[in-house]
């Protein structure tokens, strides 16, 4: 089912209502502003009045709810669907998430049903035990502020062990890779997971005690349409960037991220992702690489049909 009434205006309306009623703060003004600014304009002559003559039963004549406790929203087949199969990513599986109430669901897609370009073949192992055990004990080491001792191989094979304070996860689209960001070496280290041999926990240490260092950043600035839902999609995209965001008129913002040199490609292709929605301001240098990009795409896809 695409769609029920339950989600429709006029319910998530009533169960805003409900929720203010639940807490006794609703008042025929703030009644009339939560019509006003979760509904339709015409319903703030219907949805009050419906409410105080008791034609919808909901509320008595002091606006206090009638039912036991506040409106919830169940999850539809569609949505269960979705999760599921969303939850069914290996990645998102190294989280461990919690599947609960979702066993006999059939999820909306399978992972193979997506083939993605402009990204490496040769992806972190996520189904390897080995793998998904030191992934998990890293994370742990970061939510619990705790030191460890990581043993692996280097690219060139050469095997290494110290003492490291794991600082961040990252993820690399490009790659399909995690890395690990760690400090305790008199500067920042990157490791890729799929290196790590082994890890084990060690002591809690004091994260205000760490100082994290940070090499030289790039800058990128940007011009954001606002079409189709775009500043949210855009600052949850690149969520993991310093960036600052300025809002130039009602739909169009400046962003400038900052980020590391070796991320560079995978910023190219994620800024191109979202077609004329953003538009690179600077710098020139990043402006080309655009431009020979997208003429490589055009010559690939011109050979392709002229076969």
């Amino acid at each position: 089912m695409l769609f029920s009434e339950i989600y429709g205006s006029y319910f998530n309306v009533v169960a805003a209502v409900l929720s203010e009623a639940a807490e006794n703060t609703l008042t025929t003004g703030k009644l009339t502003a939560i019509v006003q600014e979760k509904a339709f304009a015409e319903s703030v002559l219907s949805i009050p009045a419906a409410l105080q003559s008791g034609a919808w039963p909901l509320l008595d004549s002091g606006y206090h709810m009638v039912l036991r406790g506040k409106p919830t929203m169940p999850l539809t087949t569609l949505q269960k669907r979705w999760l599921k199969a969303l939850l069914s990513d290996p990645r998102i599986a190294l989280f461990d998430p919690d599947m609960r109430g979702l066993e006999d669901v059939e999820p909306l897609y399978t992972q193979d049903t997506f083939v993605r370009f402009d990204q490496y073949a040769d992806g972190d192992p996520y189904s390897d035990p080995n793998y998904v055990h030191c992934f998990r004990m890293v994370l742990r080491a970061i939510h619990e502020n705790r030191k460890m001792r990581i043993r692996f191989h280097g690219h060139t094979g050469v095997r290494h062990s110290f003492v490291c304070n794991p600082y961040r996860l990252e993820y690399s689209e490009k790659d399909d890779k995690f890395r690990i960001l760690v400090t305790g070496m008199r500067r920042m280290n990157t490791i890729n997971m799929a290196r790590i041999r082994s890890c084990e926990l060690l002591e809690e240490y004091d994260p205000g005690a760490v100082t994290v260092p940070k090499g030289p950043l790039k800058a990128l600035t940007l011009l954001l349409h606002d079409e189709r839902n775009g500043l949210e999609r855009v600052l949850l995209h690149f969520s993991h960037f310093e960036k600052e965001t300025q809002k130039l008129d009602e739909r169009l913002y400046r962003i400038t991220l900052r980020y590391d040199q070796d991320d560079e490609t995978e910023l190219l292709i994620r800024v191109l992702s979202f077609g004329p929605v953003l538009e690179v301001v600077a710098p020139i240098t990043f402006r080309q690489l655009m431009r020979n990009r997208i003429q490589k795409q055009a010559l690939y896809a011109a050979r392709g049909f002229s076969q």
